[in-house]
């Protein structure tokens, strides 16, 4: 898969699938050198607190695990299956009731096996995040060029 056509295909990657779809996730593109980023709007299904409007755990945690795959199929410059094998999120605060949460994420290590991955959610600045992820993908197929042992 040429670059071109794995970025082609990053959009429905990001909110193709049927819990993606559902979550309302929607493709922001690739920043700062090629980390892919996600948004999720605001949506009262979405509360997992009625009292303060918050938007749900589960919800950033979904969010941070499928912005990290997107990460790791940017890496590898191809797509192949892969799966979680674990995730670390760190919640730092409450999301801001009533706003978008967007989630980015880079990919600093890639073997022929697994992606580490590194991935943020915020409203407006990474630098001020909701929550903090740290996970490792397995990565099943063919070994890809650009890949270390």
């Amino acid at each position: 898969m040429t670059e071109s056509s794995l970025r082609s295909i990053l959009p429905q990657l990001a909110s193709g699938a049927a819990h993606t779809h559902a979550l309302g996730f929607a493709w922001e593109g690739l920043v700062d050198d090629g980390a892919p980023r996600i948004r999720v709007p605001y949506r009262a299904d979405l509360v997992g607190d009625p009292d303060t409007g918050v938007l749900a755990g589960g919800l950033v945690t979904a969010l941070l695990d499928h912005v990290g795959g997107l990460a790791v199929w940017v890496a590898m410059d191809a797509f192949r299956p892969i799966a979680t094998l674990d995730l670390r999120v760190d919640y730092m605060r409450a999301a801001q009731p009533g706003r978008d949460l967007m989630a980015q994420a880079r990919c600093f290590r890639l073997t022929s096996s697994i992606g580490f991955v590194r991935a943020w959610a915020f409203e407006d600045d990474p630098s001020d995040p909701v929550a903090a992820a740290q996970a490792a993908y397995m990565v099943s197929g063919e070994k890809t060029a650009g890949t270390t042992a």
